[in-house]
């Protein structure tokens, strides 16, 4: 099974891209993020002409998320139980052919130490708590999305210019460790080891035509996925071109 994810910074300005992708690479279940429409005017005859099922969380303008799959899509969730209209529709779990699939994207937060960031970092406590509520760590699951947060210096292109700013702060690595103490293993690790591979690059900045990058976007995975994990690419050549988002897309194989 080849897992996708792709925060493609509003579906419908990335459908150019995003159709395309899938046509040539055709994984069996994809992850969208910060899709930016009510589910009502989701453009769903072009992903199901790819061949796909889909199920959405939106809203306009901001947030949203959706799962593309080639298979049935069973035992959806959209948002945290209990949420209501507190929810800022970043959550979007189900199961596909046996594996639990959670679709995040977390906040950005903003800055370091306003009200955005201090809703980040509730936001992470939430979803750990949703884990334990909801899944066992013995499930196949993999967690994957716009994670909003670099692990270490490794995920980082200038350390120094970024320590201790929104994305690469403390609190906010602490807070993903809490997240991954719920028995969650990084699965790009399982195959990269080294620096230099990121996922996002400022389009405000021309970061990526300089490799200026930070990789937020993860697959964190318990450790019955990560045993069959068998690779993780980054598709980095999505960010070139026009009008790209500010994120390249992912993807994750496993043998089950």
């Amino acid at each position: 099974m080849r897992i996708a994810t792709w925060n493609v910074n509003s579906v419908r300005a990335r459908l150019d891209r995003l159709v395309p992708w899938l046509q040539e690479h055709r994984p069996d279940v994809v992850c969208l993020q910060e899709t930016k429409v009510a589910d009502e005017l989701f453009p769903y005859e072009f992903l199901e002409d790819c061949g796909y099922n889909v199920t959405v969380y939106g809203q306009k303008t901001y947030n949203g998320v959706a799962v593309l799959a080639r298979h049935g899509i069973e035992a959806v969730v959209k948002g945290f139980p209990g949420a209501g209209e507190l929810d800022h529709r970043r959550l979007l779990a189900c199961v596909v052919e046996g594996v639990v699939i959670v679709n995040v994207y977390v906040p950005n937060g903003q800055a370091v130490g306003t009200d955005k960031y201090r809703f980040k970092l509730d936001w992470l406590a939430r979803l750990r708590r949703f884990l334990d509520e909801h899944h066992a760590a013995s499930d196949t699951l993999v967690l994957c999305g716009d994670c909003n947060v670099t692990f270490d210096d490794r995920d980082v292109h200038d350390p120094v210019k970024w320590r201790g700013r929104i994305l690469c702060s403390e609190p906010e690595r602490e807070a993903l460790r809490h997240v991954m103490g719920f028995g969650l293993h990084d699965a790009l690790r399982k195959h990269h080891t080294g620096g230099g591979l990121y996922t996002w690059w400022d389009l405000r900045t021309r970061g990526f035509e300089r490799n200026d990058g930070l990789r937020i976007d993860h697959f964190l995975v318990s450790a019955p996925a990560l045993e069959r994990c068998t690779d993780v690419e980054i598709h980095t050549a999505m960010r070139a071109g026009r009008a790209p988002s500010d994120h390249v897309p992912l993807i994750a194989t496993f043998d089950l």
